[in-house]
């Protein structure tokens, strides 16, 4: 599992991602609000978990934000305010789970399994993907425009995949290096135009209009 901590206090983000990593987890840390939105908007997490009293963004307004840009990643909010109001305006702003300051490390990482179990059956049911015309169903790993099987590389299927889920969105070559390669550097290589170059020749080719899309500085996006 990767898991997103926002945490201003540093002794506890350190504390935090020791015991998620003691559990095999693999932990990004943040330890403001922008930063950790910046982060959760550019690279994909299986739970994010954050402070709510943050400096540069409030944790709340961070969640709120996230869900309005379409980042549905599950949410658990750690606060020492634990009253019913400040819950209550937590889980309002799109978060899936509160947690009280103190807590107990057992408790924390069960709420984090909890969440995780859930986005996992969520995506289990969610087989099948479209973009106008192109079709991928992740259960056969097979992809067809208006009808038509597309033959793809395993990294070829992993890139339309990710531009898939977001359809309509300009994605970044750092964000496409960090998911579908799994690079948090860049290499400096070409790979990414050769396989878009690949995967447009496949997808569009012998079609009347164009779905994949280069947006000139920014990326790439697939039109929805």
């Amino acid at each position: 599992m990767r898991v997103l901590v926002v945490e201003d206090d540093r002794a506890m983000a350190d504390d935090l991602r020791q015991s998620l990593e003691g559990e095999g987890h693999s932990v990004d840390l943040a330890d403001d609000g922008e930063a950790g939105e910046e982060l959760a908007r550019s690279r994909s997490y299986d739970v994010i978990v954050l402070d709510r009293m943050l400096p540069k963004k409030h944790g709340d307004i961070l969640v709120r934000d996230l869900r309005a840009n379409g980042v549905s990643t599950p949410v658990l909010i750690l606060s020492a305010l634990q009253d019913e109001d400040h819950r209550v305006e937590g889980l309002d702003a799109g978060a899936n789970d509160y947690l009280g300051k103190p807590f107990s490390t057992r408790e924390l990482l069960a709420r984090v399994r909890a969440l995780w179990n859930g986005r996992e059956l969520a995506i289990t049911e969610m087989t099948r993907l479209s973009a106008n015309d192109l079709e991928m169903d992740l259960l056969s790993r097979t992809v067809t425009r208006a009808g038509r099987k597309i033959d793809l590389q395993p990294r070829e299927f992993r890139l339309l995949e990710y531009l898939m889920r977001h359809a309509g969105q300009t994605v970044t070559r750092k964000m496409l290096l960090e998911n579908v390669w799994d690079y948090h550097f860049d290499p400096q290589t070409n790979v990414i135009d050769v396989h878009i170059s690949r995967l447009r020749g496949k997808i569009d080719k012998d079609f009347p209009n164009t779905l994949l899309q280069t947006v000139r500085g920014s990326g790439y996006r697939l039109e929805a």
